[in-house]
């Protein structure tokens, strides 16, 4: 088993990895009857796609010896009704340093291909951006 997902109340639900003990709650966005007041699930996995890229990136460049330390990453989600869904999911990464064209075709293809694009839907759009210092 990977986490555990307590319903608190107020639709608010507390998450569990089971490995680490680490925890992060959820809440219902305002627009859903929710108080906003920390990631929704949907959040969740909109900001799992960036950080599986960064994730990813940071393997592929280690391996090849080089770094995206303080590479970071800035999430936009879209949704949509009928049904209630993600729509489309903007990720812009950034990169403190420059890198060569063998290196920067690396990081895109790698951030492209990580897990997580792979497991959306793929009805939902998927706006990817690469800005280097």
């Amino acid at each position: 088993m990977t986490a555990k997902i307590v319903y608190q109340s107020n639709l608010r639900t507390e998450c569990t990895h089971l490995k680490s003990g680490n925890t992060f709650i959820t809440d219902a966005p305002i627009d859903n009857n929710g108080k906003g007041e920390a990631f929704s699930p949907t959040d969740t996995i909109a900001t799992g796609l960036a950080s599986c890229m960064l994730t990813v990136m940071g393997i592929k460049a280690k391996n090849a010896d080089f770094s995206i330390d303080g590479a970071y990453a800035e999430v936009t989600k879209t949704m949509a009704s009928e049904p209630r869904r993600i729509s489309k999911i903007e990720v812009n990464l950034y990169f403190p340093f420059n890198y060569s064209d063998k290196q920067k075709k690396i990081l895109e293809h790698t951030a492209n291909t990580c897990p997580v694009h792979y497991s959306l839907h793929p009805d939902i759009e998927k706006k990817i951006s690469f800005n280097y210092k």
